[in-house]
């Protein structure tokens, strides 16, 4: 077992879960399809899929690119699409929730922090009230290929997993644990993998896509991360990716698929 002590880069964790791991396979079903993405905050881009890339347009011109993607699926009629978008100099990680049964999506919009904002230590950030970590998510909704209209997205948070005590195995080697707290914070500890014996409290955020499936966001502190996966508890599936820096210099990139198999343990009720 690790020494508790011994946390790893993103790209350390990434080729720990590489061997045998549970991945969804990569969906053709988009395409040769365009959809038009219509934000709440007024964008509309338009989004044009391809086997191997996915090319984008703003309207108003303020985006513009391409970039390979992944596209799977955990609950038939609607998707997670994921890829980096560089502009300007930087990268942000951009995953779509594309829901073609309700004609909606909600967008995530994620960057990592520079090496100086990281070096900042804990015990200042929380004297001076402020996140514990740089890690930046930005949530959007909106609908598809239809003018954006109030209540037009179904996608909402929800507190319908605080208590939730699950289980995930990634693959034979890598299995880990989840504690939903409340609606700000979740912990997790890792039972079997290149994680062994460590743990955490870090920011999260959720989402009720639709019955028993969800959007689970979370921005680690120590090691700066963004994971994003969608836990669907009918079918005990989950799938999403891990976004970080490669290795301890800040100079490349780690975006990696997870997919698991995933149990409920036990769910405790507070009675507050």
């Amino acid at each position: 077992m690790p020494n508790p002590t011994d946390w790893i880069t993103v790209g350390a964790l990434a080729e720990g879960f590489a061997p045998e791991a549970f991945i969804l396979p990569q969906l053709a079903d988009l395409a040769g399809r365009t959809l038009t993405l219509h934000f709440a905050n007024g964008w509309i881009i338009e989004h044009r899929f391809e086997a191997d890339a996915l090319h984008w347009h703003a309207a108003d011109g303020h985006s513009t690119g391409s970039a390979p993607y992944r596209a799977t699926s955990v609950r038939p009629g609607i998707y997670l699409v994921d890829f980096i978008k560089h502009e300007a100099g930087q990268a942000w990680s951009i995953s779509l929730v594309l829901d073609t049964l309700s004609q909606s999506f909600t967008a995530v919009l994620g960057r990592l922090p520079e090496a100086s904002q990281v070096e900042r230590g804990l015990y200042a950030r929380a004297l001076a009230g402020e996140p514990l970590t740089d890690v930046q998510a930005h949530f959007h909704h909106g609908s598809l290929d239809r003018p954006w209209q109030d209540g037009a997205c179904p996608h909402a948070p929800t507190q319908e997993l605080v208590g939730l005590r699950n289980r995930y195995r990634y693959s034979p080697t890598e299995e880990y644990e989840h504690i939903y707290l409340n609606e700000r914070y979740y912990s997790w500890q890792c039972l079997k993998g290149v994680e062994q014996g460590l743990c955490d409290t870090d920011r999260a955020h959720y989402y009720k896509i639709a019955e028993q499936l969800y959007l689970f966001v979370w921005r680690e502190k120590i090691v700066p991360t963004l994971g994003l996966v969608m836990i669907d508890l009918q079918q005990h599936r989950s799938d999403g990716k891990i976004f970080g820096y490669q290795g301890a210099d800040f100079d490349a990139l780690s975006n990696f698929p997870v997919s698991s198999h995933c149990s409920v343990v036990n769910r405790t009720e507070h009675g507050l």
